[in-house]
């Protein structure tokens, strides 16, 4: 009875850790978030481009952790046409993302889910950091909950940099 018990903690563990990275293949979602800059951002402003979204917070220590990786990727890859959004969770409270931002003089976009309605349209959104890869046609095609592996997730970036539409 013990070794079933076993068995059956191990499939819903291993079924749980293929899901944090799962391809999803879903397109990306409308949504609507301000950047910290003023502006609106919405899906139809990332439309055409490889697009890196990162669901975070300031309280987060991977967040913080994986930080500085995301900003080298993102000056690795932008000249290729990579765009990259960090969008803080609704209970981060704005002038923490504000000074964060400016602080850490983020090279990307930085926005504020404020009400919630980014993170519910990316698939209810609840774990820091996740990370979603979008690719030129608007796919959702990796999502990573928690530090991606970076060499991993450079060589899909560059892959969906060399794919044409």
């Amino acid at each position: 009875m013990k070794k079933i018990y076993q068995i059956i903690f191990s499939l819903i563990c291993v079924s749980t850790l293929w899901g944090c990275q799962s391809n999803t293949q879903q397109s990306m979602p409308t949504f609507k978030v301000a950047e910290v800059n003023g502006q609106t951002l919405t899906q139809d402003t990332l439309k055409g481009k490889v697009t890196v979204i990162n669901f975070w917070a300031t309280s987060c220590t991977t967040c913080v952790k994986e930080m500085p990786d995301l900003v080298k990727t993102y000056e690795k890859y932008q000249a290729a046409g990579l765009e990259m959004v960090a969008i803080a969770m609704s209970y981060d409270p704005p002038m923490y993302v504000v000074n964060f931002t400016e602080t850490r003089k983020l090279p990307f976009r930085v926005a504020m889910d404020s009400d919630g309605s980014a993170a519910k349209a990316f698939g209810k959104i609840q774990l820091t950091p996740t990370t979603l890869v979008i690719d030129k046609k608007g796919k959702i095609i990796k999502r990573y909950v928690g530090e991606p592996d970076w060499s991993g997730f450079h060589q899909l970036l560059e892959k969906s940099l060399a794919e044409k539409i």
